[in-house]
């Protein structure tokens, strides 16, 4: 070690702000060389493990610090394929915290045990610490060609071996960057590439597709070591700092070595779009019959634009009926797509595509503007107008500016604020979405609390709700009304609802039976097949 040594010494002399350190397995003693960074002389302390318990290390760095250190350890006990490990963090010098590259190349027995190491700790230079900023915005999207090249490069390197994409992203991260500010937001995702770094060995491809999408790409044996993977990586990417999250994975298992690489992550992507909200399951694997998904959601990307220029978007009313009057109270505005070749397109292929790329905000304000112009020439007409209520997606309670867009249509139209109400489906809390829903309050629009009953939006958010009326859930009223114990249920849901002072409406409902069982319970407002089918508007006038 002799050698080793003398040019360790030989740097020192030339770049103080190094240090270096040797471990032999045998006798277990440690040298180091160099003190910028701490005093660390003692041969028998560890003196990355000094790092940690003295704090050295930033905060923020310190999961990708830990993975390093977990990594040598196992490399110590069981063994490790890798010669040499590299981890890149902030390290408390003498002039604060500073970028460091710690690298450590091993010796190794037989059984690939690590006997002897060698480690550096060297300051990062200015150009180092601008790649390392810039590959944080560096997407596959930008340069696709060098992600495909070398996944092609391992496909041949290992012909015979199974290989598989996965592809995971944050769920709602829009809402970190909203609660913590962009900054933090990019700091996520900085975290995230240099832990999957340190996670991923060097026959493990990954990268930062967009935003917070990434992919990893690996060989595996079979889906229970896939999945055994998956779960790894999720221990260590699921926070940073206090921040917690939840990630989703799409697993594509590689059946044809041929197949263009971008498919095969749609394929992964596809597989991970299906769970998207799933509270119980966060690990998808495609299959072959997701495949007209995959082109159905490619149809909708590449005609919404045109469809809503050229009206295809259309403003379906489904009547609100008093259950006691049988009488017409309102109306709830549902959108469909009239395609010039195709006819009507179901909103359940088209609107999860729409939350999911952000154009639902174009769609919602078209369909706001509909309603609108519908009441102004009722108005007009001389006719005595019904409320109208739209759906207002997430994506617009997290912006300040849906206030400014309502208050814009409803002066533009000269439409009383009552006869436009609105729909929301509050189903997860969040500060910022709380505070516009209570901004809309105070400025005096009636708010529905639509498909109550589905899950989250249940009992616990009516304590202090600002909601006016609660839509029922069709799943709820027909899951719980075919037995004598779920109509207690509903009956007794209903009559608290309307004891703390909130109006209700049944959605669903198919039958006069139906009908008279809410009417009997104090439930007297419903909409459904039994009453009328969503409609075209020409024929919603008819009615009046």
């Amino acid at each position: 070690m002799g050698d080793v040594q003398q040019k360790m010494m030989n740097i020192l002399f030339s770049d103080p702000k190094s240090m270096f350190f040797y471990w032999n397995c045998k006798e277990n003693s440690w040298q180091v060389f160099g003190d910028y960074i701490s005093r660390m002389v003692s041969d028998t302390e560890n003196p990355l493990q000094v790092l940690l318990v003295k704090d050295l290390v930033l905060p923020e760095d310190k999961n990708v610090f830990e993975i390093f250190m977990s990594q040598i350890e196992k490399g110590i006990k069981i063994g490790i394929e890798e010669h040499k490990l590299e981890v890149q963090c902030h390290l408390n010098c003498k002039e604060g915290f500073q970028w460091y590259k710690i690298i450590t190349r091993f010796i190794k027995n037989e059984q690939k045990q690590i006997v002897e190491m060698a480690g550096s700790l060297e300051p990062m230079t200015d150009i180092e610490i601008m790649q390392k900023k810039q590959m944080v915005h560096i997407t596959m999207d930008r340069n696709p060609q060098v992600f495909s090249a070398a996944v092609r490069e391992q496909f041949a390197k290992y012909p015979d071996d199974n290989f598989a994409f996965i592809q995971f992203d944050v769920e709602k991260f829009k809402m970190i960057n909203e609660l913590y500010g962009e900054d933090v937001g990019t700091e996520v995702l900085a975290n995230i590439l240099d832990t999957l770094k340190s996670l991923c060995n060097k026959e493990q491809l990954y990268a930062r597709l967009s935003a917070d999408l990434f992919m990893v790409v690996t060989k595996y044996q079979d889906e229970k070591q896939l999945v055994e993977f998956i779960h790894y990586l999720e221990s260590h990417l699921d926070h940073y700092k206090d921040i917690h999250y939840r990630l989703a994975f799409g697993v594509y298992l590689v059946t044809e070595k041929t197949t263009e690489i971008r498919h095969m992550g749609d394929s992964a992507s596809l597989a991970r779009k299906t769970i998207k909200g799933n509270a119980l399951q966060n690990i998808a694997f495609y299959k072959e019959d997701l495949k007209s998904t995959l082109y159905s959601r490619k149809f909708v990307e590449d005609n919404m634009g045109n469809a809503l220029q050229t009206g295809q978007f259309v403003m379906y009313l489904q009547p609100k009926y008093s259950i006691a009057d049988n009488e017409m109270i309102g109306a709830e505005a549902l959108v469909r797509w009239i395609h010039p070749e195709l006819g009507t397109i179901s909103p359940i292929n088209f609107i999860p595509v729409l939350e999911e790329n952000g154009f639902i905000v174009k769609l919602d304000e078209y369909m706001w503007e509909q309603a609108c112009i519908a009441i102004r020439r009722w108005i007009d007409e001389g006719k005595k107008p019904v409320p109208i209520s739209v759906n207002v997606s997430r994506v617009h309670l997290l912006k300040d500016q849906l206030i400014i867009t309502l208050k814009n249509l409803l002066e533009k139209y000269r439409i009383p604020r009552e006869l436009l109400e609105l729909e929301i489906t509050e189903t997860v809390q969040n500060i910022n979405i709380d505070r516009v829903i209570r901004s809309l309050k105070k400025e005096g629009y009636t708010l529905l609390m639509d498909d109550f009953g589905s899950g989250a939006s249940s009992l616990n958010t009516l304590k202090n709700t600002p909601f006016d009326v609660i839509k029922i859930d069709r799943e709820f009223l027909n899951d719980f009304i075919e037995s004598e114990r779920g109509q207690k249920i509903i009956a007794h849901t209903i009559h608290m609802t309307k004891d703390i002072g909130l109006d209700l409406i049944a959605e669903g409902v198919e039958t006069k039976e139906q009908a008279a069982f809410l009417q009997d319970c104090g439930c007297d407002m419903a909409q459904g097949y039994y009453y009328a089918k969503p409609m075209p508007i020409s024929n919603f006038d008819e009615l009046f």
